[in-house]
């Protein structure tokens, strides 16, 4: 098991920047992939950005590469996903995710946070 807490979100205008962070407790941070996931009113949970156990591995979905960037600090047991650029149709809440291999498919996923929301006005 394991528990992860959202925070950093809130609301900004188009072109700008937010750092989400994402707190883990209760089980070995390192034994798991870590991802974040999103969803916007009246739309499905969509795959966001995910990191490998090692760190070796990234994947991003293709609406946000290039501009977010996703990392893990294994001694904190912390992950991040920095948003620049950011755009009107990213407004969505964010959830951390942790899986036990890395992944873009949100249903890969065990483990859900309880979402923070971001907002990016135009």
């Amino acid at each position: 098991q394991v528990q992860l807490v959202e925070s950093g979100g809130g609301l900004v205008q188009a072109g700008g920047s937010l750092r989400l962070s994402c707190a883990t407790s209760g089980s070995t941070f390192s034994n798991y992939a870590m991802g974040w996931c999103r969803q916007a009113p009246g739309k499905e949970r969509e795959f966001v950005a995910a990191i490998s156990r090692d760190t070796g591995r990234r994947y991003y979905a293709g609406s946000v590469n290039g501009r977010f960037t996703i990392s893990r600090d294994n001694a904190k047991n912390m992950v991040y996903l920095e948003m620049n650029n950011l755009k009107p149709e990213d407004t969505a809440v964010y959830y951390c995710v942790a899986g036990q291999t890395i992944s873009d498919r949100p249903t890969h996923y065990h483990y859900w946070g309880q979402g923070t929301q971001v907002t990016v006005s135009s």
